[in-house]
């Protein structure tokens, strides 16, 4: 494997940690969410 090629790898696990993180973060998101849309306030847990 040259040196071009383990970079690559690296680089492609690196980005799906993250990605892995922020869709983990995004679950473990609880609480209450607010939109303001055409029809007034909406309010949902």
């Amino acid at each position: 494997m040259n040196r071009n090629t383990a970079y690559l790898v690296i680089g492609v696990l690196a980005a799906a940690a993250v990605i892995f993180g922020y869709r983990y973060y995004q679950e473990s998101q609880s609480g209450v969410t607010i939109e303001f849309g055409e029809q007034g306030i909406s309010i949902e847990e």
